[in-house]
């Protein structure tokens, strides 16, 4: 997550070297978008292939892409090499998920999915202010943003090889692989209309409404390659199952929101108030702070009291009052505002992430845990994909009608090739008042993507509050086989704390409703029959 966050701050400074203002934001996207597309290919892959190998391909790609992008000469080499580094850090935000879903119950997950979801936050948010750092040390410069996650890749492997041992696969290798080009085409043509769409072409021209028809065409196309296939990537029998479809509209709709806002709030601090890219990095350290305890705290509650729904409940409440707040920047915000307002958003964060993975796996049958997991992680990654283009895009477009709104209201043509964005350098550079002028278009924009992330928050909030809460299962509880692609567990039960939980010993646990859980062999989610 370091790599996909460290361009934050750096893509000023990227951009000025190399070039290409009109496509700095796929700098940024080129990474989410091919994360986003193999996140549930990797899913599948590991049931296959087994987790170990798997875990391991996906460092091994994305150091592949790492040092590309850190050679690169051109900002079209830069995105290619960003969209093989994406490629390979799907892999690994997934299958961190799904082996913590092999190794541990769904009782006992919360307090390891909020250290894991601490990590996450604090790799997220850390990596603008690393990223500032790196850019402003002229003994390094901006190609070290992609060269300092080789050796923590490397040591990652390392680690990986000598320390996870999980049962090897049985089953038949099938890739579907007809699924596998309909789902990442889908999304890759979707974030190509959401990007270029207003900027390459209108929204109403035929461009649109041709990419349009292909994304549908491609979703139709998914959805009968993974009816008829036998080791589909996404399977229908998921889409069934109302926890794994609310989780993952919610997990969409905040991945618009939190991407959206950690892209954008870097080029607020540097260009609008002139900061280093060292100092808007530590500015993000409060959001730091808030995803880090708030994913911590609620973790250790969830493991405790057994209730997880209440937390994305106010997770995302928490997350739509920062993004409204944030709508009301100005030129002069006291920066103890604007730290309390991302605290804010932190938390929100923090409390929603991770909750909403947990709640999808409970719900779901331990054959399927690899993919209900890679599938919940995909949407998250579609969200945060579609709000970094569709707020890019919507940035131009404010930007440049707001800045041509002020410049003919005070009679002053606009200078020849237009005013880019450029780096923060650049604009100080220009003359008053066209400076001030491009300051407030700039201003104006960025409260207009950050407002309109408020009712998509809320529109999680409303999936999150539409689920039932049901009890997190123990490593001993099963769902029944019939059970899948339905509501696989019983309804709401009382907590029961883990001390009394564990009261009844080895071997006496508490026998369960009939029809519901039932003890039998395990079957994990790699499709390995053991004996309990």
């Amino acid at each position: 997550m370091v790599s996909t966050s460290v361009v934050a701050t750096a893509l000023p400074t990227i951009v000025g070297e190399l070039g290409g203002q009109e496509q700095f934001a796929w700098v940024a996207s080129a990474a989410l978008l091919t994360m986003t597309a193999s996140t549930p290919l990797w899913g599948k892959l590991s049931d296959l292939y087994g987790r170990k190998l798997m875990f391991q391909s996906a460092l091994a790609i994305f150091v592949l892409g790492s040092m590309a992008a850190g050679l690169s000469q051109g900002i079209g080499m830069l995105i290619a090499a960003r969209a093989i580094q994406g490629l390979g850090a799907g892999g690994i935000s997934a299958l961190v998920q799904v082996v913590l879903g092999d190794v541990v119950e769904p009782r006992e997950r919360g307090r390891y999915a909020g250290v894991v979801g601490g990590v996450f936050g604090v790799a997220t948010v850390a990596g603008p202010l690393l990223g500032g750092f790196i850019v402003d040390a002229s003994w390094l410069g901006w190609r070290w943003c992609f060269y300092v996650c080789v050796p923590l890749a490397a040591i990652a492997f390392v680690v990986i090889q000598k320390v996870l041992n999980l049962p090897r696969n049985t089953r038949d290798a099938r890739i579907d692989w007809l699924g596998a080009f309909a789902i990442t085409g889908g999304a890759s043509t979707l974030m190509l209309l959401l990007s270029l769409g207003g900027k390459e072409f209108a929204w109403n021209s035929g461009w649109t409404y041709g990419l349009a028809v292909l994304v549908a065409a491609l979703v139709a196309l998914a959805i009968g390659a993974e009816r008829r296939v036998r080791e589909p990537i996404l399977p229908p029998r998921l889409f069934r199952n109302r926890t794994f479809v609310l989780a993952s509209l919610s997990s969409l709709f905040l991945g618009v929101a939190m991407f959206g806002a950690m892209i954008f709030l870097p080029q607020y601090l540097q260009i609008v108030r002139g900061m280093r890219p060292t100092a808007s990095g530590l500015m993000t350290l409060p959001m730091v702070l808030g995803m880090f305890l708030a994913s911590l705290v609620t973790g250790r509650l969830v493991s405790r009291t057994g209730r997880w729904k209440i937390y994305p409940m106010v997770g995302l409440a928490l997350v739509a009052s920062a993004l409204f707040l944030l709508s009301h920047l100005h030129v002069d915000t006291p920066y103890a505002v604007i730290g309390v307002d991302i605290a804010l958003l932190g938390s929100g964060l923090g409390m929603s992430m991770q909750n909403l993975i947990l709640a999808a796996q409970n719900a779901a049958a331990l054959p399927d845990m690899a993919v209900t997991t890679s599938g919940v992680s995909f949407f998250r990654s579609l969200g945060g994909s579609m709000g970094v283009a569709g707020f890019g895009a919507l940035m131009t477009d404010r930007l440049s009608s707001g800045l041509a709104e002020r410049l003919s209201a005070a009679r002053l043509p606009l200078p020849a090739g237009g005013v880019a964005l450029g780096s923060p350098d650049q604009i100080n550079g220009l003359g008053e008042p066209l400076r001030h002028m491009v300051l407030e278009s700039f201003t104006e924009a960025m409260q207009t993507v950050f407002l309109v992330g408020v009712p998509i928050a809320l529109l999680g909030l409303v999936m999150v509050f539409a689920l039932k809460e049901l009890p997190l299962r123990s490593a001993r509880q099963v769902p029944e086989p019939k059970a899948v692609g339905v509501e696989p567990v019983p309804e709401p039960l009382p907590a029961v704390s883990p001390r009394h939980h564990r009261s009844h010993g080895p071997g006496r646990h508490r026998r369960a409703p009939a029809g519901r859980f039932r003890r039998h062999r395990h079957t994990t989610a790699a499709g390995v029959r053991q004996s309990r």
